[in-house]
C-alpha cells in the first residue's frame, strides 16, 4: 500500500514556508496538539512563517516514521464529535537530539526561530519533584555541567541560548506545555539554576533581558497509536501512515500573553491567550489529571485494562466524583465563571470515551513525578484551611500497592515505570509490613514534603494497609459512609 507523502490526496494544500518553532519532545501529544493548533493559525492568518522543527528526546522512532513521508502525518479523532481525518503538515523537519545535539544547539540560536515549545513530561526536566528545583546530582545534569554537548532538556536550552547570545539570534520565548504547576516560572528556575550552577552569569543576565517564559494549560487525551490503529486508518484512507495520531475531539490550550518576538496567531485557531493561566491549571491538575491518576491506580487494582473501564466502575466513578467534591473543590481557586462539578462532570464523559482506549498502565507511569502537581498541592492547600483530605490518602495508597507490586490490570508482574523505580524499591525493601513500607515511601523526600500533615500521613498508612491486605471496592466503599 501506498505510504503517506505530499502526493496523498488529503496532504494539506499549503505548508510553511519558514521555520520559526523548535519543538523539544516530539510525541503524539505535540503532533495532536501544538503543531494542529500552529498549522491552523497559520492558515487564518495567512502568515506561512511559523514552520516547527521537531526534537525527539529519547530514541530516533519518531524520525524513523515521519522522514519517509517528509514529516506528514494524519491526526484520526475518536469519538462523538469527530472530525474527519487530517494530515498535518505544520513539522518541516525532525532531529534526533541524542544523536545531533550540535544541530539542536544550531536551531535553537537561529534568528528566524522566536519560539520553542516543549512536552518533555514531567520526567524529561530532571528536576526534584519535591521541591521542584533542578536536580543537579543527575548524572546527565552533572555531565552536562562538565561542558560537553548537552543532551539534557535544561541543559540544550542553555547551551541554545548562550549560542544564540554570542550569535545575536535576538529575544526568544520558551513555552512550557506539560503537566506541571506555574509551568513558566518553573522552567525559568531550571535554566537560571542552570546557568548558575555552570557560571554562566553573562548568559543568565542575557536571559532575563531576552527571554520569555509565558505559563500554559494544554489537554487533549492522546493515546499511544497502535498497528491496529495504523491497519485499520490504512483501511480507510487507502495509504499507510506510520506516524499516525489518535485523538479525542476535544483539544483546549490556554497561554500566557507575554512573547519577546511575536507568535502565530494562537487565538485564531481557537487558543485561549490571558494573562492568567494558574487558575485554568490548577482546575486542570487538580481535577482532571488528579482523576486520572485516581482511576488509574484504583484501575489496575480492580483489573481494569483501560480508563474507560476504570470511571464505568460505579465504585471508582463514586470515588473520583466524591474526591473532586471533597478534597479537590473546597480548596481550589477555579477560573471566573467556571463551574468546578461541571467541569468535572465533562472530565470523566471525556475519560468514558472507549474509542481511545487509553490504558491504566500509561497514566500510571511516572507517579513519582505526578503525585505532586496533581495531588500534593491539593493536601497542602487543605492543610492550610485547616482540614485533610479523605480521598486522596487512598489514591496515595493505591500508588504505593502499584509501586510496591507493580502488576498490569490481570494481575501479570510488569517492571515499574518510573524515573526514581530503583529509589523507591529501595526505600521499601526489607519493611516488615505494609504499614512499614508505606512509611518508608512517605519519607522519600524525592517525593513527598517534609511537613507532610501527620493526619493525612496515618490515613495513608491505614489506607496502604487495608489495600495491602483487602478487598478495594468494599474499601472505597466504607470511605464513602
Amino acid at each position: 500500500m501506498t505510504r503517506l507523502g505530499p502526493a496523498a490526496p488529503a496532504s494539506p494544500p499549503r505548508r510553511p514556508e519558514e521555520i520559526g518553532i523548535v519543538h523539544l519532545g516530539l510525541g503524539a501529544f505535540h503532533r495532536a496538539h501544538q503543531a494542529v493548533f500552529t498549522e491552523d493559525a497559520m492558515r487564518a492568518s495567512g502568515r506561512w512563517d511559523w514552520g516547527i522543527v521537531g526534537v525527539t528526546q529519547r530514541s530516533d522512532r519518531v524520525l524513523r516514521q515521519l522522514a519517509p513521508q517528509e514529516n506528514l502525518y494524519t491526526v484520526v479523532e475518536r469519538g462523538e464529535g469527530a472530525a474527519a481525518p487530517r494530515v498535518v503538515g505544520a513539522l518541516r523537519g525532525v532531529l534526533n537530539g541524542n544523536a545531533e545535539p550540535e544541530s539542536v544547539l544550531d536551531w535553537l540560536a537561529r534568528p528566524s526561530v522566536r519560539v520553542v515549545t516543549l512536552t518533555v513530561t514531567e520526567k524529561g526536566y530532571r528536576h526534584d519533584a519535591a521541591s521542584g528545583e533542578l536536580d543537579l546530582t543527575d548524572p546527565e545534569v552533572a555531565a552536562d555541567l562538565t561542558g560537553r554537548t548537552p543532551k539534557t532538556v535544561v541543559g540544550q536550552l542553555v547551551g541554545g541560548l548562550r549560542r544564540r547570545m554570542t550569535g545575536g539570534g535576538g529575544p526568544i520565548t520558551l513555552v512550557c506545555c506539560d503537566n506541571l504547576p506555574s509551568n513558566g516560572r518553573f522552567l525559568h528556575r531550571l535554566v537560571t539554576r542552570f546557568c548558575a550552577a555552570a557560571g554562566l552569569a553573562e548568559v543568565s543576565d542575557w536571559i532575563e533581558r531576552n527571554v520569555r517564559f509565558p505559563s500554559t494549560m494544554v489537554d487533549r487525551i492522546v493515546p499511544p497509536t497502535t498497528e491496529a490503529d495504523i491497519a485499520e486508518v490504512a483501511g480507510e484512507l487507502g495509504y499507510t501512515d506510520e506516524g499516525l495520531v489518535v485523538a479525542e475531539p476535544f483539544a483546549q490550550w490556554v497561554i500566557e500573553d507575554d512573547f519577546a518576538a511575536g507568535r502565530p496567531a494562537w487565538e485564531r485557531a481557537g487558543a485561549v491567550l490571558t494573562s492568567d493561566v494558574e487558575a485554568w491549571e490548577r482546575l486542570k491538575l487538580r481535577v482532571l489529571n488528579g482523576s486520572h491518576s485516581l482511576l488509574a491506580y484504583f484501575g489496575l487494582l480492580a483489573g481494569h485494562a483501560h480508563i474507560a473501564d476504570a470511571v464505568a466502575d460505579p465504585v471508582l466513578r463514586t470515588a473520583c466524583e466524591a474526591m473532586i467534591a471533597d478534597d479537590v473543590l473546597p480548596v481550589l481557586r477555579p477560573p471566573a465563571g467556571v463551574d468546578v462539578l461541571g467541569y468535572r462532570q465533562t472530565t470523566l464523559t471525556r475519560f468514558a470515551n472507549r474509542a481511545l482506549r487509553h490504558t491504566t498502565a500509561q497514566v500510571a507511569m511516572d507517579g513519582s513525578q505526578k503525585l505532586g502537581p496533581r495531588l500534593l498541592t491539593t493536601v497542602a492547600d487543605a492543610r492550610a484551611a485547616g482540614h485533610t483530605p479523605r480521598w486522596i490518602p487512598w489514591v496515595l495508597a493505591a500508588w504505593m500497592r502499584h509501586v510496591l507490586d507493580p502488576r498490569d490490570a490481570t494481575g501479570k508482574p510488569v517492571e515499574l515505570r518510573d524515573p526514581l523505580a530503583a529509589e523507591l524499591t529501595s526505600a521499601a525493601a526489607g519493611a516488615r509490613s505494609p504499614r512499614e513500607q508505606a512509611a518508608r515511601l512517605l519519607g522519600m523526600r524525592r517525593v513527598f514534603p517534609g511537613d507532610l500533615d501527620p493526619v493525612l500521613a496515618e490515613r495513608v498508612l491505614t489506607a496502604h494497609e487495608t489495600l495491602a491486605t483487602g478487598d478495594l471496592r468494599a474499601a472505597l466503599k466504607d470511605n464513602a459512609f
